[in-house]
């Protein structure tokens, strides 16, 4: 199940037309049955995003204890975050939630590989045009 999170990661940046450049690493126990995958994108206007997740396989469900997705500009400036870091007990899917850029911290669930670079995308296009 770990190897079928992989393979999405790396299925969604492969044929992806903005990103420029990705590094990669996965670590696994010893069982195979918790890894700890971090990486960085860097996109075709210099954005890049950071990510770390570290996931472990219980029975036939893999349960994400710690995640960290941090989309920023080429000037390092943040444009969003999704985490699972234990603050913002008042949103109602904490531990999950999202930084904007903004400031505004939001609701938020585990968001999949495609959706962040979909999202990341849209950003690229809209600040593009």
């Amino acid at each position: 199940m770990i190897s079928t999170l992989i393979k999405e990661v790396e299925e969604t940046i492969s044929p992806s037309s903005i990103v420029v450049s990705s590094n990669i690493q996965k670590f696994f126990s010893s069982t195979k049955k918790e890894a700890y995958i971090r990486g960085t994108l860097t996109f075709i206007d210099l954005s890049s995003l950071e990510f770390a997740i570290y996931v472990v396989e219980k029975g036939k469900k893999l349960v994400f204890d710690k995640y960290r997705f941090q989309y920023i500009d080429s000037r390092k400036r943040l444009i969003f975050r999704y985490d699972n870091a234990p603050h913002y007990k008042d949103i109602s899917t904490f531990p999950n939630h999202k930084h904007l850029k903004d400031g505004r911290v939001i609701e938020s669930t585990f968001p999949r590989f495609p959706e962040i670079l979909e999202e990341i995308t849209t950003f690229i296009a809209q600040s593009t045009s």
